[in-house]
């Protein structure tokens, strides 16, 4: 459930704050300036992200001063103001002492506020962030100051359509229409187009590496790998100019949190705080798993344009989401151009495999569909055990159209009237021994 906004004084600013989560310390997460901490919560995977934390910590957050619910600047903000917005924010939330969290270009502020209020800070963690945004002789990885004013002006004209979201989480923002909305609603909600253009100058500005040796605070630096986005040597900069920073790479993947990556990032940050990682017990159920996929994706988006592409999408969503519902399917996540659900019985998985194959023609597309029944974990809504590595594998193998099925799903339907066709023995990448496939006639 999302929270309501509370607010903290600081001098003529009020600063809107949630506070979420019971854990034994505080936790102070200081976000972008793209932010609003009531809509965030609408978002799944930032809201799994929240309620994970939660689990450990009592987790502060709030809208940059000039942003969300906030109050609007007049001009732009110093680095000394917006730390003192920290402080009226711990201070409104009875916190003496925190562990601070800053994420993008709410690094520069974390790492500040903690260089300079060590008292208040028990730990920094510093995820995806930079000591500076543009180009200097000694920090030549960064934009030149004419192409990030290239970039802003670019941004500034298109802002509310999300973009900055899909720069962060490209293929969860070209496939998922309700992401496209989340994200674009939070920009129009974070800040005006004029707004957003001088706080985007503001942030080319802020250099903070005569900072960084100051840092005295138990320090952890995060990346994960999207060089499209944000160049490794960012982080490395910091891990390498934080005294006794640990540095940790993620697997590649977006930069926004998505489902499906929400686990490894806390992780390391429960560790990293706590010195331990809770052990969460996963739910196991045996289920039929279905894996489907827009076959020739690209070429086909190229071909009709980004509006026409976008309309087809939604309708492929509305008919596999239809048939899911009357063969008593479970969506469990989208997987890029496609879906992972699962099916409480075989038959019923394969006929709605089936029906989507033969429904999405009439949009002008073909999709494929692995099945394979096995134990499945469940743990915060995902799926996860080998029998979804052998359905994603299977699935592999499909030609446009197909539906391919594992010799257990076809040996648990013998009687139902479902022909098949044999594909033959298959090496299933990361999956011992060889597998016989299936297609449905």
């Amino acid at each position: 459930m999302a929270l309501a906004a509370r607010y903290a004084q600081a001098g003529d600013y009020h600063i809107a704050y949630t506070v979420t989560g019971d854990g034994p310390f505080d936790l102070v997460w200081v976000p972008t300036w793209i932010h609003q901490v009531e809509h965030a919560w609408n978002e799944p995977s930032l809201a799994a992200v929240y309620d994970r934390i939660g689990e450990f910590a009592r987790l502060i957050t709030f809208d940059r001063r000039g942003s969300g619910l906030s109050d609007p600047m007049v001009g732009a903000p110093t680095l000394e103001e917006q730390m003192d917005d920290i402080l009226a924010v711990m201070d409104a939330a009875g916190s003496e002492r925190a562990a601070v969290l800053g994420m993008l270009e709410g690094g520069p502020l974390a790492a500040t506020f903690a260089a300079t209020h060590p008292e208040r800070v028990g730990a920094l963690v510093l995820y995806s962030s930079w000591a500076r945004m543009t180009y200097a002789p000694d920090y030549d990885w960064a934009q030149k100051p004419e192409e990030r004013e290239v970039n802003m002006a670019a941004a500034a004209d298109r802002w509310g359509e999300g973009l900055i979201a899909g720069q962060l989480s490209p293929d969860r923002f070209q496939t998922d229409p309700e992401f496209q909305d989340w994200a674009a609603r939070l920009e129009r909600l974070a800040a005006s187009p004029g707004t957003i253009h001088k706080i985007f100058k503001l942030i080319g500005e802020f250099d903070v590496r005569d900072v960084l040796p100051t840092i005295r605070v138990p320090t952890l630096v995060m990346y994960r790998s999207h060089p499209e986005f944000l160049d490794e040597r960012h982080s490395r900069y910091l891990a390498e100019h934080i005294p006794g920073a640990r540095y940790v790479e993620l697997e590649p993947g977006p930069t926004l949190f998505e489902l499906g990556e929400v686990d490894p990032l806390v992780d390391e940050i429960e560790e990293f705080l706590t010195g331990t990682r809770q052990r969460r017990d996963a739910d196991r159920m045996l289920a039929t798993v279905l894996f489907t996929d827009i076959c020739g994706s690209t070429e086909r988006a190229a071909e009709l344009g980004d509006a026409r592409w976008r309309r087809v999408l939604e309708q492929h969503d509305t008919v596999i989401r239809r048939t899911l519902d009357l063969h008593r399917g479970k969506e469990i996540k989208r997987t890029g151009d496609g879906f992972l659900a699962t099916f409480d019985g075989p038959a019923r998985a394969i006929r709605a495999a089936s029906a989507i194959a033969q429904s999405v023609r009439g949009l002008g597309i073909e999709v494929r569909a692995g099945l394979h029944t096995g134990e499945c974990e469940v743990m915060n809504g995902d799926l996860g055990g080998l029998a979804v590595h052998i359905g994603s594998r299977v699935m592999s193998y499909a030609d446009p159209g197909e539906v391919l099925v594992s010799s257990t799903v076809k040996d648990l339907v013998v009687g139902s009237g479902i022909d098949f066709e044999d594909r033959g023995q298959r090496e299933l990448r990361g999956v011992p021994g060889e597998w016989r496939l299936w297609a449905v006639s």
